[in-house]
C-alpha cells in the first residue's frame, strides 16, 4: 500500500493531467451536438462490428454440430421418403404391406476416408457393427449413390464406391422407367455410364438417372445422375450414354448407410427358387 501510494505522489502531474483530459473529452462530446453525435455513430458501428465478428466466429465453431443436426435430420428425412414411395406408386392402384413400405431405415455417418484418383475407390465411415452396419449394406448422400458397405470392424466400415469398376448399380430414367445398369469407367469422378440400354428405347439429354426397385442394397428413385452426353454406339444395338454423377464424391462429408431390414428374407427365398 505504501509503495502505492508512493507511486502516486511521484506520479501526480501526470494523473491530475490525465483527469483534465477526460474531463475535457466528457464536456467537449457532452455538451457540442455534432461531436457528440459522431462519437455515438463511431462508437455504435465499432461496437457492431465488434458483435457482427463474435456472432460469426461462435456460428463457425458451431457448423461441425449444426452439420451433424442437418445430417441426422437427413436420415430420417430420407426413411419417411422411402416408406411414401414404397406406399403408393404412381398411376397403379398399388399400395405395399406396411413392413415392406417401411424397409428401408438409414443411419448417418462421417466420411473420414475418401479416394477419387484411382481405378477402384474405397471410402471409410465413422460407423461399424456397433452401430449395427453390416457388409452389403448400401450408402447414398443427400444428393445421390455412393456405394456399398465392403467390411466393417465394431466401430468404422470400408465402403466400395461407385467409382469402383466391378460397383454396378441397377438404375432407370426416372422420366418413363427404362431399366439400365450404371457403372464407372475408371476416369472422371464426376461422370458415370449408363450401359444396356437399347437403341430404340427413349432417352433425352438432362434426363434424371435414379435407382431402380430391381436390387435389395438401395430403395427405389435415389438420384443416380444426369444424362449429358447421348449418342448410339459404335453397333448401333445400345446408346451410348454418360451421366453426370448426382453426388459429388470429392467434397463428400456425410452419407447415410441403408438398411433394408428384409433383405435377408428376400434373397434367401430367391436363392431357394433359383439353386445353383
Amino acid at each position: 500500500m505504501d509503495q502505492l501510494f508512493a507511486f502516486i505522489v511521484r506520479q501526480r502531474a501526470f494523473i491530475f493531467f490525465v483527469a483534465l483530459e477526460v474531463l475535457s473529452l466528457w464536456c467537449f462530446f457532452k455538451y457540442n451536438n455534432y461531436p457528440s453525435a459522431v462519437y455515438f455513430n463511431t462508437a455504435n458501428y465499432y461496437a457492431g462490428r465488434l458483435l457482427e465478428w463474435q456472432t460469426s466466429a461462435t456460428q463457425y465453431i458451431n457448423l461441425r454440430t449444426v452439420n451433424s443436426g442437418l445430417a441426422e435430420e437427413n436420415a430420417r428425412l430420407h426413411s419417411q421418403l422411402a416408406q411414401v414411395q414404397n406406399q403408393q406408386l404412381s398411376g397403379i392402384n398399388y399400395k405395399a404391406d406396411s413392413a415392406v413400405a417401411s424397409r428401408f431405415q438409414t443411419l448417418v455417418a462421417k466420411v473420414i476416408n475418401n479416394t477419387v484418383d484411382q481405378r477402384n475407390n474405397f471410402l471409410t465411415i465413422d460407423k461399424g457393427t456397433a452401430d449395427g452396419v453390416q457388409p452389403g449394406m448400401g450408402v447414398i448422400s443427400a444428393t445421390g449413390v455412393v456405394g456399398k458397405v465392403k467390411t466393417c470392424s465394431e466401430h468404422f466400415s470400408v465402403l466400395t464406391s461407385v467409382l469402383h469398376s466391378e460397383n454396378m448399380v441397377s438404375s432407370k430414367i426416372r422420366r418413363n422407367g427404362e431399366i439400365a445398369s450404371a457403372r464407372w469407367e475408371g476416369i472422371n469422378p464426376d461422370e458415370i455410364s449408363l450401359l444396356y440400354l437399347s437403341r430404340y428405347k427413349s432417352v433425352e439429354l438432362r434426363d434424371t438417372v435414379v435407382t431402380s426397385d430391381l436390387n435389395s442394397v438401395f430403395p427405389g428413385g435415389v438420384p443416380v445422375g444426369y444424362v449429358y452426353r447421348l449418342k448410339p454406339s459404335a453397333d448401333g444395338a445400345f446408346w451410348d450414354i454418360k451421366l453426370r454423377l448426382a453426388t459429388d464424391f470429392p467434397n463428400l462429408a456425410y452419407v447415410y448407410v441403408v438398411n433394408n431390414r428384409l433383405k435377408t428374407e428376400q434373397e434367401r427365398l430367391e436363392a431357394e427358387a433359383n439353386p445353383k
